[in-house]
């Protein structure tokens, strides 16, 4: 049974930092591409970053040069450092990996950036 638990959501003031980890079970961890999605209020789910299995990155545009998106194999966990947070990142934050044709997803962590 797959399963993805993310956690270090948080309240953060604008300019701040956090970091998410996504803790993967079930799966082959090293062999599977893992995204970051993130859903604001009232809106649709988006792809934040995504690193493949071989450690090549790709980034949104609205969070490029201030997210990195990064892995350890060992430990089965996919990290997000968010840096220069905006009051436009708040969002619930979601991991994601494709599994045998299926979509798998974390429960999901609340990001919000406000003084």
């Amino acid at each position: 049974q797959v399963q993805l638990v993310e956690s270090g959501g948080g309240l953060v003031q604008p300019g701040g930092s956090l970091r998410l980890s996504c803790e993967a079970s079930g799966i082959i961890f090293i062999t599977y591409a893992v995204d970051w999605y993130r859903q604001a209020p009232g809106e649709q789910r988006v792809l934040v970053a995504r690193i493949f299995s071989a450690g090549r990155v790709d980034y949104a545009d609205s969070v490029k040069g201030r997210f990195t998106v990064s892995r350890d194999n060992a430990k089965n966990t996919a990290y997000l450092q968010m840096n220069s947070l905006k009051p436009e990142d708040t969002a619930v934050y979601y991991c994601h990996v494709q599994h045998r044709g299926y979509d798998y997803w974390g429960q999901g962590t609340q990001v919000t950036v406000s003084s």
